[in-house]
Formats: C-alpha cells, sequence, structure tokens
C-alpha cells in the first residue's frame, strides 16, 4: 500500500479560503522505530534521517519529550524549537526563517507537517489532526 496519497490529502486538508496551503512538506512514520512510511520520491515529502525519525519515533513511543524541551526537535537536518506537547499526543516546533513542525501520534504512527514560514500552523495543526484521527479509526 502507497501512504504517499497521504500527503497530498494532508495538503489539501490544510488550505485556507483563499485556496492556499500551509502544509508545503509532510510524512507519515511508524511508532515503532520511526520508519517511514511514506516515499522520499514524491515531491512533497520530507526528507528526516532515519535518526531522526527514529528519535521523534521513541519520544512519542514513550511519551517521554524531554529530548525536545532540552535539544530541540531535528527534522532534515533543520533544529526546530521545541513550543509545547498537548495530551501526549501532539508536538509543536518552530524555528525562525523556517517555519514550524506539527507532529501527532495515533496507535501506531506519527504523522509530521512542515509549515513554511508566514504560514498558519493553526491550519497545520488542523490537517494533521484529520489524518492522525483516521489512521485511528482505522485501528492504526
Amino acid at each position: 500500500m502507497s501512504w504517499d496519497s497521504y500527503i497530498d490529502n494532508l495538503q489539501a486538508q490544510s488550505k485556507d479560503a483563499s485556496g492556499g496551503a500551509h502544509v508545503d512538506k509532510c510524512c507519515i512514520i511508524g511508532l515503532d522505530g520511526g520508519t517511514s512510511w511514506t516515499t522520499a520520491g514524491h515531491a512533497n515529502a520530507l526528507q528526516g534521517s532515519p535518526t531522526e525519525y527514529a528519535n521523534i519515533a521513541r519520544s512519542f513511543k514513550s511519551k517521554d519529550f524531554s529530548p525536545f524541551m532540552s535539544g530541540g526537535v531535528f527534522l532534515e537536518n533543520t533544529k526546530y524549537q521545541f513550543l509545547r506537547v498537548e495530551d501526549d499526543k501532539v508536538v509543536l516546533a518552530k524555528k525562525k526563517d523556517q517555519g514550524a513542525i506539527t507532529m501527532q501520534c495515533s496507535k501506531t504512527a506519527v504523522v509530521i507537517a512542515h509549515v513554511p514560514e508566514g504560514g498558519q500552523q493553526g491550519n497545520a495543526n488542523k490537517s494533521v489532526q484529520t489524518i492522525a484521527d483516521y489512521l485511528e479509526s482505522l485501528g492504526m
């Protein structure tokens, strides 16, 4: 099964009333080990390293976000400042002039979206939640 259609769906969910998308890149990784479910070949896929994805998955699986709090969130070789965690499910991070990251876990996956600088992270939060909730509804 190809998960790449979820990239297109997540971006479409982030559009505002004028049709502008607020997510430029995204991916889905497995909660066990951080294996990428979406392919790097998609034009709008996040290009995180296996180590970055494994660290993200480990924090979500253990519900221990202290590595993010003390050292930031690394994605695509960029360190984002940890902003907050909500309900041990959602993590928000930002880097000036680079944009923001929204991550939310389901039972078996972490949905990750990047918001370009100037984009609305609230739109990304909503679209990430939509995909994560859908995966949960499937038992994933």
